[in-house]
């Protein structure tokens, strides 16, 4: 460890602070992205494939900010249909219901549950 004049140290440990506090943000957003694509697969892998466009049109949105870094995985064009597929409803006739494809939420499961684990890993090891 370098010698630090007393007048420094406050300069020295806000530098140190920051750059640890870089560190964590950039791995935290690769680690977020990472498990965003994988959940993003699963989930078209999952998806109803009657013709195949409604698992092709998923898509990942980014939403950073400062100390955020959230994805959002939705269907671009059938974003009207997930509910109702991912939990099944009612026949336009009121006779019973229709059967549930559940593919969103068991992507997130497998995936995104390991997630908070891996960011408190990343953040006890400094990056």
């Amino acid at each position: 460890m370098a010698n630090i004049p007393i007048d420094r140290l406050a300069d020295e440990l806000v530098q140190a602070i920051k750059e640890y506090t870089e560190d964590v943000e950039n791995v935290v957003r690769k680690k977020t992205d990472e498990v965003a694509r994988k959940v993003l697969k699963e989930a078209q892998v999952l998806a109803p494939k009657r013709t195949g466009e409604y698992a092709k049109t998923f898509t990942i949105t980014k939403e950073d900010g400062y100390g955020i870094a959230r994805r959002i995985i939705w269907n671009k064009k059938h974003y009207r249909r997930v509910h109702l597929l991912e939990f099944g409803h009612a026949k336009a006739n009121g006779e019973g219901r229709v059967k549930e494809y559940p593919h969103l939420r068991p992507a997130y499961d497998k995936h995104g549950a390991r997630l908070p684990d891996e960011l408190k890993r990343v953040i006890e090891n400094g990056g």
